[in-house]
């Protein structure tokens, strides 16, 4: 057996059975040992941080590690970027990068780099194989790595020798350990907190924000008086018979206002909230110094029986206060950020998955949707841009039987258009709500915020316009193999988005809103 199939077999064995590639010369092998493994199944991407963001929301809705095979270093440097955000989802994935022959290294080739330093930046376990007899061994060890608490990136370098050399051995699947159970003694101690009379805020996050943990929590609220907000999890369940949180604001003046006075902190799989960025005389520590910060459940503890422990010790026999089914009504006129929101609301078929990559032009889709039907939502953890997108084809191919809404804003959406290609070609039920205000929006509000615009001159403020000339996403869409509408009026809205439910396959949406001024 060739140490490909070894290796390709030993993740199918291992519950790997997706991989997700743009691979080059050195990965051939692998790409050949495919149709020995048929259980694999294999994703062409036409950009590496596709891949790797592909990979992130596999994970996410499948709740294991997806493959990723990439090309030597400079590969594995274009699919950096959303490695971090799977870094920050604490997305388990399984990274094999193609090396060159072990020969061959020594003399320099262009594409010679230091894989293992390119890749430490973002793995937790980094390993090159040395011999076809290992490979096996090493892939079963890599996808154990990611799979323990929480999820972890795992890279592994796979040289072209190794690939093609006979001797390969298949490896059986590694159990990771569980995680975690708290203890007693410091659910009593948050217990104490929670009824000792401060004004006390409960930040969760992770696990937390599935429907276990939020129910506990909202309980643990409602007994107490503590206040609950919600930071950034990588697949949170909402809509109609959930409670609602607030989030952490993204502003960091107003996320210190929402802590101030507050004396204790606890914390339910999130860490003390620091601000994105740091800006001239607003505090980079949210809590501040005056507020005592304790954790009940960090990411390698089993956070929702935490809560739930919590909640039956503080709350015991109290019931969760939980949304009612509401819908806004259909919007009509106007295509603006909140008559967008209400589109989507009205529209959003049963059981969907909402990626969201919009901050700004998406400032409405959270409250319009609490009373939507039950659906889970990835939001593009770590910051870097281009996550959305790709986020969707993973949950797409995770979850098949699912409608999955990709609500992206056009600035990030042409970090990674290929992914529209991968959605046509692996034909993924995969609706893009593009939204074109033809602006970098969020930057025209930084550059006021870190005091470096209150009278930005024409040459700034050029740098932020993406509407010279106006892209259209419709035709780039239509050219990549998917359908594609552009509208003007909610009502156009409502009626694309309606349509693109009722078919199958992948659909674009491109909503023409007003330029920012």
């Amino acid at each position: 057996m060739l140490g490909s199939e070894a290796l390709i077999q030993s993740l199918v064995d291992s519950d790997v059975d997706v991989c997700f590639m743009n691979p080059g010369t050195s990965e051939m092998h692998f790409v050949n040992a495919l149709d020995a493994v048929p259980q694999m199944r294999s994703v062409l991407c036409l950009f590496e941080g596709v891949a790797t963001g592909a990979a992130d929301g596999y994970s996410r809705m499948a709740g294991k590690p997806a493959a990723v095979l990439l090309h030597l270093g400079p590969g594995l440097g274009n699919g950096l970027a959303n490695m971090h955000n799977a870094k920050r989802a604490k997305s388990p994935m399984v990274v094999i990068v193609g090396g060159h022959a072990t020969y061959h290294n020594r003399y320099d080739a262009p594409l010679q780099s230091d894989i293992e330093g390119i890749a430490r930046t973002m793995s937790a376990w980094v390993h090159t194989s040395g011999h076809q007899r290992d490979i096996g061994n090493d892939a079963a060890q890599a996808v154990a790595v990611a799979r323990s608490t929480p999820g972890k990136i795992a890279t592994l370098v796979l040289p072209a020798d190794v690939s093609w050399s006979e001797g390969g051995v298949v490896a059986p699947r590694r159990e990771p350990a569980p995680a975690l159970t708290v203890d007693k003694a410091v659910i009593e101690a948050a217990a104490a907190i929670l009824t000792g009379g401060s004004k006390t805020v409960l930040l969760i996050g992770g696990a937390a924000m599935r429907e276990r943990g939020m129910l506990a929590a909202a309980r643990i609220a409602k007994a107490t008086g503590a206040t609950v907000l919600a930071t950034g999890s990588n697949r949170s369940e909402r809509g109609a018979g959930l409670p609602v949180f607030s989030r952490v604001a993204y502003l960091g003046e107003q996320a210190v206002a929402q802590m101030a006075g507050t004396q204790n902190l606890i914390l339910a799989g999130a860490k003390s909230p620091v601000t994105f960025f740091a800006y001239p005389g607003v505090a980079s520590d949210v809590a501040g110094d005056s507020c005592e910060v304790s954790v009940l459940a960090d990411d390698e503890q089993d956070i929702e029986a935490a809560l739930e422990a919590l909640a039956d010790q503080v709350a015991a026999g109290v019931e969760a206060t939980v949304t009612e089914a509401a819908l806004p009504p259909s919007p009509t006129g106007e295509l603006t950020p909140r008559s967008m929101a209400d589109a989507i609301a009205v529209t959003l078929p049963a059981n969907a998955i909402v990626v969201e990559e919009a901050v700004t032009s998406g400032a409405f889709i959270g409250s319009a949707l609490a009373g939507a039907p039950r659906h889970d939502v990835l939001p593009v953890m770590g910051g870097a841009i281009g996550g959305g997108m790709p986020t969707a084809v993973g949950a797409a191919v995770a979850a098949p039987d699912r409608p999955v809404i990709s609500l992206q804003a056009d600035g990030s959406a042409m970090y990674t258009i290929q992914s529209l290609w991968t959605q046509a070609r692996e034909n993924l039920n995969i609706t893009t709500v593009l939204m074109n205000n033809q602006s970098y929006a969020i930057l025209r509000n930084e550059l006021t915020r870190v005091g470096a615009g209150y009278n930005p001159g024409p040459r700034a403020l050029d740098m932020l316009d993406i509407g010279r000339p106006t892209l259209n996403f419709a035709e780039l869409a239509s050219g990549m193999g998917v359908p594609s509408v552009r509208v003007t009026t909610a009502e156009e809205l409502v009626e694309a988005l309606t349509n693109a439910a009722a078919q199958d396959g992948p659909h674009l949406v491109e909503v023409m809103l007003p330029s920012p001024e």
